[in-house]
């Protein structure tokens, strides 16, 4: 007899494939529309070149004349994409003047020598130009000129090695040639890392993100007062190195740039001279060689927080300093950003405020302009329309400039604008923040608490309702704080990351109605799993929640762009279009739900697979009122055998064919057998001869050009005995 197959929408992974009889169990690169599973749409890259880093933040936006942009931050380089083509506007650090060049024969090292210290760090980025000087060797001015390449070392404060495509095989270089340098802001590693416990705390290195200065006159072995270029980014009191040498100070007078009162040689270390122009970092905060850490350590990734004031981009390197990149000037597109004048130097997250227009930090610096008092519960915003304004950040009686200090929590997650509210999460706490006007500006209001943000880009909000991922589960606000039910709970937060938090995204796609959250598994430093939930058609009694293996380091929404734009990070290729001696893997732009297919570059087409498994479903003889004596019951408990003759396949649309398989077993235990058919758009019916206590339904498509909606299938099903 021919019994129809229904199963709930969304996957329910918190029982046994046994136990979500009924139910979708599992799958990948699936969603649910009006209750009914289907494959994802395709997605296609976007310009011909892979950039260089991981992609960690994508925003849309245009300007006056309607041109669209996509800003993309990688942990490297800051780029804005637009009419098919990718422009570098990363800010530049600075720029030294008189560069030399050292090569060596049959090798692809090149040795950078500049006339002052560089304060650069493995993999940053540099730029040269005005190049002259150079003949004979394999590397002319023109393999220099307006050419980035990445550091490879680091030998000295005033030197660094780059690698070069080809060896040398001319006339080696002897600190020949001229150039300028232009040094990249950095941004920070691709990955997020910790530790605790040996070799978490400095290990003969330094820290990312110390402060640093050179020595302004040269010092003996015994003196304690040091003279510094700059000491406006150190601690009151703390401890220095210089070289080898750890050297503590008790003050710090930041008129004659000397740091006094501490001792020589400390940590283990041996005191020695030190001249004019060496390095010196800050290394208060961190432990010395060989000492154990006291607490978790933490290595933040490269992040940036990017949005648009107007037509121009807001872009934050995360807890770093503030940009801003006007679309609208002229030749827009062959400038740079540049740092916001006035703002604050150190914030860990920036956002514009609509449609009041002030520019907000979180995390940020009590006093503008000193890092040192940097509190990561403060929040500091402009006065209205004014963003870089020599007043635009102080609080007078005349502006709508204003500060505030969130109580609960111990820093500032996340934020992000709502309908009504800025959403801003504390490690702990939800608090509403929302434009009331003269004299206060916004008020402050928490509305949740053990409800904190997981990580920084772990939220997102859509018609009214914020989404995010808390350490203690998933969670949601639409004017009532509520614990989001979830069927896949256990299956994400029992393989996540703990330690790459941060590298978690929350993308929404309107078109189907999703929310998802990009995460790395235990077994992974980068994004390698997703977990979507549909909030259109979820209900409080039965949430739909899928699972897959789409990695995407940054997802925007489609808005400006009529499809979401994603980025895929692939840390073991170091092609990328613009950065010579890359290291740190390329970034491959995508647009999403295109086609059925992945197309990369060059027009090469991948297949996307999805597939998803039914719980097991087994048959009974049950005496149901009105019914036949004996007739099956697929709801049954697995008392009886049950034979299946065919299946009648129903598609709701279909392209190619698709794989249906069965996997049958005897007990909830049994290792399954799984047994394939392949159903093409006209298949009517589909013989079989399967016999089991239990079958779970599988559904799959295996090449290009495969698409599937499924309808509901049907069964020929016959008891077979208990035996």
């Amino acid at each position: 007899m021919l019994q129809k197959l229904g199963f709930l929408p969304g996957f329910n992974k918190q029982v046994t494939e046994t136990g979500a009889e009924g139910q979708w169990f599992d799958g990948d690169n699936v969603r649910f529309r009006y209750g009914s599973p289907e494959k994802i749409g395709g997605w296609q890259q976007l310009g011909e070149n892979k950039l260089t880093g991981a992609g960690r933040a994508i925003h849309h936006f245009d300007d006056n004349a309607g041109i669209k942009y996509a800003a993309i931050g990688t942990n490297r380089i800051l780029y804005v994409y637009s009419g098919g083509i990718f422009y570098d506007i990363h800010p530049i650090r600075a720029t030294i003047t008189g560069a030399n060049f050292t090569s060596t024969s049959s090798s692809t090292t090149v040795t950078v020598t500049l006339g002052s210290p560089h304060a650069l760090n493995d993999n940053d980025i540099v730029l040269f130009d005005s190049v002259t000087g150079l003949t004979g060797s394999t590397f002319t001015n023109a393999t220099f000129e307006d050419n980035k390449f990445m550091v490879t070392s680091v030998p000295s404060t005033t030197t660094f090695t780059i690698t070069m495509a080809t060896a040398e095989s001319g006339t080696p270089l002897s600190s020949a040639g001229s150039a300028s340098v232009l040094l990249y802001y950095t941004v920070g590693p691709s990955q997020q890392l910790g530790g605790f416990g040996w070799g978490t705390g400095l290990w003969s290195g330094t820290s990312p993100g110390a402060a640093t200065t050179t020595l302004a006159s040269t010092i003996n072995d015994t003196v304690t007062d040091i003279p510094l270029t700059n000491t406006a980014a150190f601690p009151s009191a703390g401890e220095i190195r210089i070289g080898s040498e750890d050297i503590s100070f008790t003050a710090n007078n930041t008129t004659t740039n000397i740091l006094s009162g501490g001792a020589r040689e400390v940590n283990g270390t041996t005191k020695s001279g030190h001249s004019a122009g060496a390095t010196v970092t800050d290394i208060s905060k961190f432990v010395a060689w060989g000492d154990p850490s006291s607490s978790d350590f933490t290595i933040d990734p490269g992040l940036w927080i990017l949005d648009n004031f107007g037509t121009k981009l807001i872009a934050l390197i995360y807890n770093g300093q503030c940009f801003e990149w006007d679309a609208a000037a002229p030749n827009a597109t062959g400038v740079r950003a540049t740092i916001i004048a006035n703002a604050p130097t150190k914030s860990r997250h920036v956002l514009v405020s609509t449609p009041d227009r002030h520019l907000v930090f979180f995390g940020t610096e009590t006093t503008v302009g000193d890092p040192l008092t940097q509190d990561d519960m403060f929040i500091r915003f402009s006065d209205q329309e004014n963003i870089s304004g020599s007043n635009a950040y102080t609080v007078t009686a005349t502006n709508t400039a204003g500060t505030q200090r969130l109580a609960d929590g111990s820093e500032i997650m996340g934020a992000i604008r709502g309908r009504d509210a800025i959403y801003v999460w504390t490690d702990t706490a939800l608090f509403l923040m929302k434009f009331v006007g003269q004299p206060f500006t916004f008020s402050f209001e928490q509305v949740g608490t053990n409800c904190g943000l997981f990580g920084k880009n772990a939220c997102i909000e859509v018609d009214g309702t914020a989404y995010w991922m808390s350490e203690n589960g998933f969670f949601q606000y639409d004017g009532q704080l509520r614990s989001m039910p979830c069927l896949v709970e256990d299956h994400v937060y029992d393989d996540i990351n703990a330690t790459s938090r941060d590298l978690i995204n929350a993308g929404l796609n309107n078109l189907f109605g999703e929310v998802s959250w990009f995460y790395c598994t235990e077994s992974s430093d980068q994004i390698d799993r997703v977990v979507t939930y549909n909030y259109l058609d979820s209900t409080r009694q039965r949430p739909i929640w899928t699972t897959g293996t789409l990695p995407r380091a940054a997802w925007q929404d489609s808005a400006v762009f009529d499809r979401p734009h994603a980025t895929f990070y692939d840390p073991s290729s170091n092609a990328s279009y613009d950065v010579t001696g890359n290291t740190d893997g390329c970034t491959i732009y995508y647009q999403q739900e295109t086609g059925t297919d992945q197309i990369n570059a060059g027009g090469v087409v991948t297949a996307v697979l999805a597939n998803i498994v039914s719980g097991d479903f087994d048959i009974t003889r049950r005496m149901v009122r009105g019914q036949t004596v004996g007739t099956p019951d697929l709801r049954g408990d697995g008392e009886f055998i049950m034979r299946i003759s065919r299946f009648i396949p129903d598609f709701i649309s279909q392209t190619g064919d698709t794989q249906v398989s069965f996997q049958t077993r005897d007990f909830p235990n049994s290792s399954p057998t799984t047994t394939n058919f392949t159903s093409s758009p006209s298949t009517t019916k589909v013989d079989t001869r399967l016999r089991a206590r239990s079958i779970a339904l599988k559904v799959a498509n295996t090449s290009t050009n495969q698409d599937w909606k499924l309808g509901t299938f049907r069964l020929d099903v016959h008891p077979g005995g208990r035996r």
